[in-house]
């Protein structure tokens, strides 16, 4: 995936976001700062692998979960929204979520038990600052693929190779 700094782009609230991101695009907000994310084909290929899978494995539970293509992840009192590569919702939940009608927006935990990131090249982002976050959130369940091995050393080990990291919060029981 490449990250795409958009030219003068000024602060804006996450609600002037909403109004402003334009449809069909990927933007995160991080801090107020609108990021476009465009992936690569490879990208792209392990993210329609992942929502195959998981699709799957929904309809073979019979759970009232659903993979949407671009919901975003926006934490609470703060102008930042992520957008997974892959997010599992859970269908009831949604019933409580403020924003997921107008703008496919979850805000609580309880309505993603799993969120995936494919590391691309802003891969401090995926193994940093979205796990800190996905994690306050009380997201149960944030897998980091990295299937380049492209994360640093700390992360993934040494020699770097590919690696699929599973991290549960401890903030929330899965039952």
């Amino acid at each position: 995936m490449v990250t795409i700094p958009l030219p003068d782009a000024q602060l804006m609230t996450f609600a002037e976001f909403i109004d402003w991101k334009p449809d069909n695009r990927r933007y995160e907000l991080h801090h107020g700062t609108p990021i476009e994310r465009q992936p690569t084909g490879d990208h792209e290929a392990v993210i329609s692998f992942l929502n195959l899978a998981l699709l799957l494995e929904v309809h073979r539970l019979q759970q009232p979960f659903l993979l949407p293509k671009q919901a975003l992840v926006k934490l609470p009192d703060e102008d930042t929204a992520y957008l997974p590569d892959v997010v599992l919702l859970n269908r009831p939940a949604l019933t409580y979520e403020p924003l997921w009608k107008k703008a496919s927006t979850v805000t609580q935990g309880t309505s993603a038990p799993l969120v995936i990131e494919v590391v691309s090249t802003n891969w401090r982002d995926d193994y940093g600052k979205k796990l800190v976050d996905y994690e306050s959130l009380g997201i149960p369940e944030y897998w980091i693929v990295d299937y380049l091995g492209l994360g640093g050393r700390r992360y993934i080990g040494s020699p770097k190779q590919p690696t699929l990291s599973i991290c549960a919060s401890s903030k929330m029981n899965i039952k």
